[in-house]
């Protein structure tokens, strides 16, 4: 399922990125990759707020639909 279906304060392990190269190369250095876990700290608007490694990031809800957990 897309990172988007998550709830806030859920957590679950990344299976998959789409998308385009560029876009997969982008998340990886924000430090998107597979087998990671991720959680998410809050969703407003257009941006979910996830915590990922030992940061915070927001992403738009359209990248984060390509995010599969």
């Amino acid at each position: 399922m897309p990172l988007t279906m998550l709830g806030s304060g859920e957590a679950a392990a990344i299976r998959r990125i789409g998308g385009k190269d560029e876009s997969k190369r982008f998340l990886e250095n924000l430090g998107f990759t597979v087998g990671e876990e991720v959680r998410i700290i809050s969703s407003n608007g257009g941006n979910i707020i996830v915590q990922v490694k030992d940061s915070r990031v927001a992403v738009s809800k359209g990248i984060a639909n390509k995010i599969i957990v």
